[in-house]
Order: C-alpha cells, then structure tokens, then sequence
C-alpha cells in the first residue's frame, strides 16, 4: 500500500510527533520533477496550428513568435543533466505530433529517433518520463481538416498514440494521453482566445466530447500494445482544476454558479473517464462502456482560484461572471496566489479512489523570493492532503526552465532556471536549490513554515 493511504491512526500520530504540523510526509519513492511542453521549449516547430497562429499580427503579446524558444531540442541534454544535479528523479514533456506525423499517415523516423534520444537520455540519467500526447498543439493538416471539431479525429489520435506507444514504449514510465482537455476547448472553442478563434458554447463540449472519446482509444491501444509486450503501462490525464468560489457568498445565485462551475470544468471530464458517461451542457449526452475506467492515475494541473457570479446578460458564457479576489497576492499574470486550493482539489479527486500525481503547479514572476514562498506554501498543502489519505505520488513543478507562454509571449517566467533568450544561457535560481533541499530531505523547511 502507498504510504499516503495509511491509517486515521497513524496520520494523527505522527501530526502529534511533529507538534501538529506538517514537514515529513513525503513517502520513499515519491516522484519530483518539473514539466515542459514541447512547443514551449524545443523551438521551431513549424508545423503545427500555433505556429501559423503566431505569424499573425496582433496575436501573442508583444508580437512574441516561439522561434527558437529555449532550444531544447538541441539543449535536451544539458536540462536533463541540470535536473539531476538539481536532485530530480522524474521528468514531464510533451511529444510534437506534427513533428512525428507531419503529413496525415507518414510517421517520419528522424523524429521517432529523436524522440527516443530525448527519453533514453532521462532513463541514462536515472529520472522517470512522463509524457505527454498532445498539448494544446496540433499538425496543420489536422487543423486543416477541421481539428477537434470533426469526429475523425478520434481515430486519427489513436492512430498516432499507436504509433507511439509501439515506437517509444519501452522509455516511458507514465502516460499522459491530453493535457488540460477543458481549458483547450473553452480557450479555442469558446473564448477564442487560441487557434482557431471559436466562439461556442457548443462547439467547446463537442470537442470536450471528441478528446474523452480520444483518450479512451489511446487508453485502450496503449494497453493492448504495451501488454502484449509484457509491459504494464500507466496512462492518464492532466487535467487543470481550478477552485471556483462564489463572488458574494451571502447569494444563493452566485454559490448556485460555483457549484455548477465547479462540476462542468473540474468534474465532468473525470467523471466521463470514470463512468463512460459524456454529460457535457448543451450537446448530446452519450454513453461509451469502453471509455469507463480509463485512468490509472489522475494528473491535477493547479494554479489559481476564481471568484464566479451569476449574470443574466451573459448566455455566451452560460450566464457566468468570472473574477479575480480583491487585496490578494498575484502572480506576474493577475492570477490569485491560493495555496490553500491545492488541498481543497487534492481532497475532491479523493472520491475518484485513484493515484494522483501533480502534473502542474508553479506562478509566473519575476520576484524569485515570491516563487520560494509559492513553493513551500503549496507543498505544504500537498503534505497536509497526503497526510489526509489522498494518495499523491510525485509532484512535477512547471516548468523546469522559463518558456513560451502561449498567447502572453515570453514575458511570464514560470521556470525553476531562467533563460537569457538571447544567449539561451540557463541561470538556476535560487527557488531551484530550494526545490532541490526539499527533495533531498523529503521535507520542508521549519524556517520556511513560518
């Protein structure tokens, strides 16, 4: 049994051992790390909808293109091995399908070959993989073909996660089929804010429903292949949680709002994964046997809370007002420093009775002193949830190097280690040599709990 899933008992005893708070929780084998993605730091991939999308003006903030980004994809080497001196024994990133498949059926082999260079070199390292099958990104002769929209792009992500998992299989440790599936198709489908600039409230569910229906196939060909391989694969999802709390608690409207929030954003798509029921709003509800249970583990992705509000004026956003809490400590973009949500998530994916791992969580600034203070504050709170039986098994910081932020360009540093653009010289800051005591120790720092 993991250690996180003790006993009410043992939890409270060792509580008291410690004066009633929280240091060593953290059991033996807990997987640290950080995460990336790969259009945020390989550079150049010219192949994809987001690349079109950043050539037109007006875009991405400041005009920012990902051009060479961090060019990781010559620099993979030289990150991993800061890593591992950094202390960390597992790594997250993506896979660029438009690099592995850049015309629809031609998988290219110099990008399969590369892709098991960059894998091989974290297992030479002694670092676990996590990867990722899509993120955000997709080839352009998908987008071409209408993207998530069209059904067809079921079998066509099975195909390519076939093709994957036959090719790459052996170096990987966990699989993460589709990052943050709900914020993909509300940011492109419903706000319009990312390629390709739909605005909908029912075409976002119908591509919420095309990407559950898409991991359930990955999940199942994952299985079949790696199985009959003798391998016993471990896929999943990264799915953002955010807490929802109501603008005026006194309004029975506005908690009415949260809670309704709360179950489409946060809820819906694990529940569809876990009971093969897809109850999106405003498209057809449907059932699929065979999409039910396709989770080893749940991946939370966790930044922020939103305050939410009931606004008849605001059909387009099913009557939703969305706002950040007043006279609260931010981030470099406006988001609410809230530690105290990753427990609150951490305890509402206890229900689902599944391994979790955080895939995410990290803030966008310049004041590293700030990032320290993120980190033990938010660790803290992942402690406190382990200690309350959530079976939490690693915790991957975003991100391992600053990084192209989507449509906010360059100017958000989220990164353990800063990078000069200009010179792609990798600086480590100091919350990385924190990060790197709290791994060694499996602690946190008395000092720092003050």
């Amino acid at each position: 049994m993991h250690e996180g899933l003790e006993g009410k008992g043992a939890r409270e005893e060792r509580r008291n051992a410690m004066g009633g708070d929280v240091r060593r929780v953290f059991p033996e084998g807990f997987l640290w790390g950080a995460a990336t993605s790969s259009h945020q730091v390989e550079g150049n991939n010219v192949n994809n909808d987001w690349w079109d999308w950043e050539q037109l003006p007006g875009k991405v903030a400041h005009g920012d293109k990902s051009g060479d980004a961090c060019d990781q994809y010559n620099r993979y080497r030289q990150d991993f091995e800061m890593a591992r001196d950094l202390g960390h024994n597992a790594h997250r990133l993506s896979l660029e399908w438009s690099r592995i498949e850049p015309e629809e059926g031609r998988f290219d082999r110099a990008a399969v070959e590369h892709c098991r260079d960059v894998l091989g070199t974290l297992k030479s390292l002694g670092m676990a993989t996590m990867v990722t099958l899509h993120h955000f990104t997709n080839p352009r002769w998908l987008a071409a073909k209408g993207g998530w929209l069209r059904p067809e792009v079921v079998g066509l992500f099975e195909r390519y996660s076939r093709h994957v998992a036959v090719e790459l299989g052996d170096l990987v440790d966990l699989w993460v089929t589709i990052n943050e599936p709900m914020v993909y198709a509300t940011q492109s489908f419903l706000f319009g804010v990312w390629p390709p600039e739909k605005k909908s409230v029912v075409l976002a569910f119908r591509v919420a429903k095309n990407l559950a229906k898409a991991h359930g196939r990955a999940y199942h060909a994952i299985h079949e292949l790696l199985e009959a391989r003798g391998m016993r694969p471990l896929v999943g999802i990264a799915k953002n949680m955010m807490v929802f709390d109501p603008k005026r608690p006194e309004s029975r409207w506005d908690r009415a709002v949260a809670s309704k929030i709360d179950r489409i954003f946060n809820k819906s798509f694990l529940d569809a994964l876990t009971t093969g029921v897809m109850a999106f709003p405003l498209v057809r509800r449907e059932t699929d046997p065979k999409l039910a249970g396709t989770q080893d583990f749940i991946g939370v992705n966790y930044y922020s809370r939103t305050l939410v509000g009931f606004n008849i004026r605001k059909p387009q956003t099913l009557f939703i007002d969305m706002a950040v809490k007043e006279d609260v400590e931010k981030n470099n973009l406006g988001w609410e420093i809230y530690p105290k949500g990753i427990y609150r998530i951490l305890m509402s994916v206890k229900e689902y009775g599944l391994p979790v791992y955080i895939t995410e969580n990290g803030i966008a600034t310049t004041d590293d002193k700030q990032r320290e203070r993120f980190l033990v504050s938010h660790l803290r709170e992942v402690a406190s949830a382990i200690a309350d039986g959530v079976d939490v098994r690693g915790y991957f910081h975003w991100s391992l190097v600053d990084n192209f932020e989507w449509k906010e360009g360059f100017t958000p540093r989220f990164g353990l280690v800063e990078v000069d653009y200009k010179t792609q010289a990798r600086i480590v800051r100091p919350s990385a040599r924190l990060y790197s005591e709290i791994i060694r120790t499996g602690s946190l720092p008395q000092e720092r709990l003050q």
